[in-house]
């Protein structure tokens, strides 16, 4: 399956832009009438085949459309404080994109060490991505936002979500435990490698958040964020 990405996509004739059409024609070398799939990246998966394979501007005829491609039971929305080391950060975001995420918010924090976050590569990356595990669904790359201002956005009304602490007297429910009692529609924040602060924590229980504890090891922000893609991946497709 020849897959590509396209914002918008045209029916019946569409246009691939000129970084997919190079690829298509000069890369893969692609001719008149091979069978090629164009998503949008919001669940719309479209069949068609090539009218010309032109490096300037390849044109597909749509044959077939399938909308909610491979489409999840549930929302994930995963709030990561962007680390140090912009590439573990985009590395996350490459590897969520292939589990399955719908939502990824930078979220600056008081202890972060990277206090700005452009998302034009991250998306570039979740691109990418998307085609090489042939989804139709990549996630909405947000900008950066501050702690309070995420909590105060209005995203946690009405859903489930939590807050992954180490350092904290509050008492945690474990990742597993929160996921099979959560309802389909997730958020989860995951702090720097410092933790988020104990003001933080305050506040996002007061937001309606859950604190959840991801096990004894103390795990570097990406890696956290990821273990938690996969267990609510892993959760609902054995349900």
């Amino acid at each position: 399956m020849y897959f590509f990405y396209s914002p918008h996509i045209d029916t019946p004739e569409h246009t691939l832009s000129p970084a997919e059409s190079v690829h298509c024609a000069r890369v893969l070398r692609l001719k008149e009438s091979d069978t090629v799939h164009v998503t949008d990246g919001k669940g719309k998966l479209c069949a068609g085949r090539l009218l010309e394979a032109n490096p300037r501007g390849c044109r597909v005829l749509i044959t077939e459309v399938t909308n909610h491609y491979g489409a999840r039971p549930y929302r994930l929305h995963m709030a990561v404080a962007p680390t140090k080391n912009m590439e573990r950060f985009e590395w996350f975001v490459e590897k969520a994109t292939e589990a399955g995420t719908d939502t990824i918010t930078p979220i600056i924090c008081e202890r972060s060490e990277r206090k700005i976050c452009k998302t034009e590569r991250s998306e570039r990356v979740a691109a990418a991505a998307l085609k090489q595990c042939k989804r139709a669904q990549m996630p909405e790359i947000r900008q950066a936002v501050a702690f309070q201002d995420f909590l105060n956005s209005g995203v946690l009304k009405g859903a489930q979500a939590a807050i992954a602490c180490c350092f904290t007297d509050e008492p945690r429910t474990s990742i597993t435990q929160w996921i099979k009692q959560a309802g389909n529609d997730l958020v989860v924040l995951i702090g720097p490698e410092g933790d988020f602060s104990p003001a933080e924590i305050e506040a996002a229980i007061q937001a309606g958040c859950t604190p959840i504890d991801l096990g004894p090891a103390i795990l570097r922000t990406e890696t956290a964020a990821l273990g938690v893609v996969f267990l609510a991946a892993s959760h609902f497709l054995y349900l």
